[in-house]
């Protein structure tokens, strides 16, 4: 029998579930700041079975009155993933009852989700909450004009999102839109990007989107950046001081590409920070 594509902690009056949208290739060429020698040794060190293939995940928050979606996957974007909607419902929870939406940032693999196969909004009655600062880079003509072929792709799918469920979506920032979820801004990765922290009971748990995309070797190594980042450098820094505040302060963190269970700890070793898996 195949691993159930989720897993559910509780963290004082809430439930919070991680929850598979699919696999996607990501060769190791995508990095960079880190030779491919040390790159590898560090994942086949880590035990993957594919090291160069990369969990595509969301979290699902249930209490307070609330069922509440921390990004929506790829929908199948791109061709790719797009087994979030049918794994909420082996958890019992249909589209219809998620009654918010909070967006990390706007890469295809989390706001794709967003619309269906016919592209009408996914989650009728969720209000979409999404990074000011995200949707302004989106929009923005130079977002388009200076990127690759791939990238313009990518861009004209976001703003495709952005324009069907535009009734939905409501800009965030630092505010606190849902009850206890504090929005988070870990800008790098891009401009917006943004994790969320709750705090409930004695657990204190930050969902850090896209800190990671190799979790085993950029919590060893930093340094080492992801194509994807808009602002590597920058990356760099916020993934830095992340991990060196989740170690010392002991909290608990989720990312969308950390794979199942996919909640840890920081652990800061001899040979740099490595997560532990709850």
């Amino acid at each position: 029998m195949s691993p159930a594509p989720f897993y559910t902690l509780t963290a004082g009056d809430l439930t919070v579930t991680a929850v598979s949208d699919g696999l996607m290739s990501a060769p190791l060429s995508l990095l960079s700041g880190i030779s491919r020698e040390e790159a590898e040794h560090l994942q086949r060190h880590s035990g993957l079975a594919s090291p160069e293939t990369i969990a595509i995940g969301a979290y699902l928050i249930r209490g307070r009155g609330n069922t509440v979606l921390v990004d929506t996957g790829t929908g199948g974007a791109n061709g790719v993933g797009g087994e979030l909607i049918a794994n909420l419902a082996r958890l019992g929870v249909g589209p219809e009852e998620i009654d918010a939406i909070l967006l990390t940032h706007a890469h295809p693999d989390h706001i794709g989700g967003l619309l269906s196969a016919a592209g009408t909004p996914a989650y009728p009655n969720a209000t979409v909450f999404l990074p000011t600062r995200e949707s302004a880079y989106w929009l923005a003509t130079s977002t388009f004009d200076n990127a690759s072929d791939r990238g313009r792709r990518n861009v004209l799918l976001v703003r495709r999102v952005l324009a069907n469920c535009a009734a939905q979506i409501s800009g965030v920032d630092d505010e606190e839109v849902i009850a206890g979820i504090r929005p988070c801004p870990l800008p790098g990765h891009t401009p917006g990007h943004t994790g969320y922290r709750l705090e409930a009971g004695d657990t204190s748990l930050l969902i850090w989107g896209d800190i990671v995309h190799f979790p085993s070797i950029q919590s060893a190594r930093p340094e080492a950046s992801v194509a994807f980042d808009v602002d590597p450098e920058q990356a760099r820094r916020t993934r830095e001081i992340l991990l060196h505040q989740a170690a010392s302060e002991r909290w608990l963190i989720a990312g969308m590409h950390l794979g199942l269970p996919g909640f840890a700890r920081v652990v800061n070793t001899a040979s740099g920070y490595c997560l532990r898996s709850v």
